[in-house]
């Protein structure tokens, strides 16, 4: 069965082939649909509590709260709250819930919807504007709100793409929204696509003149109207899949992807076949120190089993050479096998352009950076710097300086773990720096298109999406058949 989502993404895809010189709008509601009012009424309700030092509202979970911003009173008398207490309750909650400290405080978005939000946005001619029942006199904190919360995920919305009621609290909601659609399009925008969690505001868009073209996507959460209202053509979800929306023919050009762990032959394989540019491949010495063969795990650690088939590195290159692929080595050992490596690469005939040299601070140290800088001068040099994320948080400018200090050995690329703390502010921080950033570790196609969303210049995943018929396995020994290939991993005959 089509998810909305996907049907979102074809929609877009065929209205943006249809109409390639238009700038093209998404119009999302906000309560409902963006924000999951659920925090917001549970908010206001424990507010009360507080002030009044009562507990009627102790216990109250989101979960417990089936009802919209507008029906406070039927969960009131679902909890058996009635007479003068349910009157004084709504009062409460009707001064309180729109106040500026609620809005800023007990807003929260639905899981995934700032993702493709932030999608639309980073997709030339698009934009995402907000069409919303909320009253003109709270722009200020509807605004603020949001883009508090879309600072993490790199969303704003400018207040020109913001379209409130203008009739006050409460009044026209219905009728706003065809008003919204109408100021956008007299605007010069071309509406393609509204979501709305209430069917009745779908059903008057619906109805409007020349709305064949907008696709409606009902965000089937917590509505108030009757389901009954739905227009016919109507898309509905609950859930904000982004693996659902971004087909990978639409993934940014200009972020390198990097297939990571291909150690294998059937990873290698694998890889060869698909539209990834780059590999990672783990180098170091073999058992004997004479070879550069291919292994993450150090001989140490995990001695080799019998009959280990391991592909050494001068194996490897003329693949890469004749396939167009560009090669990056994550270096495990210094000394002997570095200056190997580099033998190695300069009778491989791979330009510098198509060459990535990863490693540790601590195994390379500054003679392996400045070797590869000095050899390789149009190559990548990359050092991982997690160590470094608590000072750049807390301290930037004594990091910065640990980062100037790298550079000048050459490397021109750091790289963070998709798990660091605050990895956003993080890649802000470089960028203002002037430096390149390569997220690394990012397990899962849905981890993988939300580090894509952030724009740094490099993402390394393991490439295992069955989604996208991609088998990639990373690093370590394996057991696993790969259904790609019709192959065994290594170490397991066919």
């Amino acid at each position: 069965m089509t998810t909305w989502m996907r049907r979102l993404s074809d929609h877009y895809e065929r209205m943006r082939h249809g109409f390639p010189d238009d700038e093209l709008m998404i119009l999302f509601d906000i309560d409902g649909t963006i924000l999951d009012s659920r925090y917001m009424i549970r908010h206001a309700l424990k507010s009360y509590d507080r002030e009044h030092g009562t507990a009627w509202f102790a216990g109250l979970a989101v979960e417990n709260v089936t009802v919209s911003e507008t029906q406070v009173e039927t969960l009131l008398e679902s909890m058996n709250i009635g007479g003068a207490l349910k009157a004084d309750v709504l009062a409460w909650y009707a001064r309180r819930c729109w106040t500026p400290e609620s809005i800023l405080r007990s807003h929260r978005p639905f899981t995934g919807v700032m993702d493709v939000i932030r999608w639309f946005k980073i997709q030339p001619r698009t934009h995402v504007a907000l069409n919303t029942g909320r009253p003109e006199a709270i722009r200020g904190e509807t605004l603020r709100s949001l883009n508090d919360i879309g600072r993490e995920y790199r969303v704003d919305f400018p207040g020109e793409h913001l379209f409130m009621n203008r009739r006050g609290w409460g009044l026209g909601v219905v009728e706003a929204k065809p008003e919204g659609i109408r100021h956008f399009r007299a605007a010069g925008y071309r509406v393609i696509a509204f979501v709305d969690n209430e069917p009745e505001n779908l059903r008057v868009v619906a109805e409007m003149e020349d709305s064949e073209e907008i696709l409606l996507l009902h965000a089937s959460t917590i509505f108030r109207s009757k389901r009954a209202e739905l227009p016919e053509r109507t898309v509905a979800g609950q859930v904000y899949d982004i693996t659902e929306l971004v087909p990978e023919k639409a993934l940014p050009r200009h972020v390198q992807l990097v297939w990571h762990g291909v150690n294998d032959a059937a990873d290698l394989k694998h890889f060869l076949a698909s539209a990834v540019a780059w590999a990672e491949c783990d180098v170091r010495l073999d058992s004997d120190g004479g070879r550069v063969v291919l292994r993450d795990d150090s001989f140490e650690d995990l001695p080799p089993h019998p009959g280990e088939p391991l592909l050494r590195l001068e194996e490897i290159l003329e693949s890469f050479r004749e396939s167009g692929k560009s090669l990056k080595l994550d270096l495990k050992e210094n000394g002997r096998l570095l200056d190997r490596v580099v033998d190695l690469l300069k009778e491989g005939g791979l330009p510098d352009d198509r060459l990535w040299f990863n490693g540790m601070v601590e195994v390379l140290r500054e003679r392996g950076f400045r070797k590869l800088a000095a050899t390789f001068p149009g190559a990548v040099i990359q050092c991982p710097v997690d160590f470094l994320v608590p000072l750049i948080l807390a301290a930037p400018s004594k990091a910065l300086a640990v980062l100037d200090a790298f550079h000048g050995w050459g490397v021109n690329r750091f790289s963070i773990n998709w798990k660091a703390p605050e990895k956003r502010k993080i890649l802000a921080k470089l960028e203002r720096w002037g430096y390149e950033l390569n997220i690394y570790n990012v397990p899962d196609l849905q981890a993988f298109l939300k580090a894509v969303l952030l724009l740094p210049r490099s993402v390394t995943s393991d490439f295992n999406f069955p989604k996208w018929n991609y088998y990639g396995h990373g690093p370590g020994p394996r057991r696993e058949l790969s259904p790609r290939s019709g192959v065994r991993a290594a170490g397991h005959p066919a």
